[in-house]
């Protein structure tokens, strides 16, 4: 094997190592107590805000990410329109599976936080590392996988403007739906006081 190979091979050995960890924290988190009915019912309310919005970003983003994917391929190569659709896929699967995992450790956070400040602290932190590690895992593992198959490092811009793209529609959506969300807790606040 050429050094380019134990390269890949190390990164992709990395990248499946995040994936599994990342599911074993997710696992860990989740399995902790979700506190009595009122929180479980307020958090459930924010889990299903939360979806709704992932589902409506994703259906709007589709169809963006597939014109400029076939603008590519027609102005590069298909190669290049495919690696934009595989770092979109990838961009878009660690944002969900954040989003879901980070609703689900909130409540979990505030019922961990009645025993005392290090069990909240450990969760918490526990169900923020499962985004950062698939969204490392994930972007390794399909630059990566990629890369071994096609061997052509110019595609590798179409990938990385993938994930980009949907990176860049969560931070502007994600900005605007967390006003709302604190504007509605401001209202909701003044309207309780």
């Amino acid at each position: 094997m050429t050094t380019v190979e134990w390269g890949l091979l190390a990164a992709t050995v990395a990248s499946v190592a995040a994936i599994v960890y990342g599911l074993i924290l997710a696992r860990s988190v989740l399995s902790r107590p979700a506190g009595n009915a009122r929180m479980q019912e307020i958090a459930k309310a924010i889990q299903e805000g939360a979806e709704a919005y992932m589902r409506r970003q994703y259906t709007l983003v589709l169809p963006v990410a597939i014109v400029i994917a076939v603008a590519l391929g027609l102005a590069i190569n298909w190669t290049t329109a495919i690696g934009f659709l595989i770092g979109a896929s990838a961009s878009a699967a660690a944002g969900f599976i954040g989003m879901s995992v980070a609703v689900r450790a909130n409540v979990r956070t505030a019922e961990a936080a009645r025993t005392g400040l290090g069990p909240a602290l450990s969760t918490a932190f526990q169900g923020g590392t499962v985004t950062g590690l698939f969204v490392a895992g994930l972007g390794l593992g399909s630059v990566t996988v990629f890369y071994w198959i096609t061997r052509d490092v110019n595609s590798l811009i179409g990938l990385g403007f993938g994930g980009s793209l949907i990176s860049v529609f969560a931070r502007i959506g994600g900005g605007i739906y967390t006003k709302a969300a604190d504007v509605g807790a401001d209202l909701v606040g003044k309207v309780e006081a």
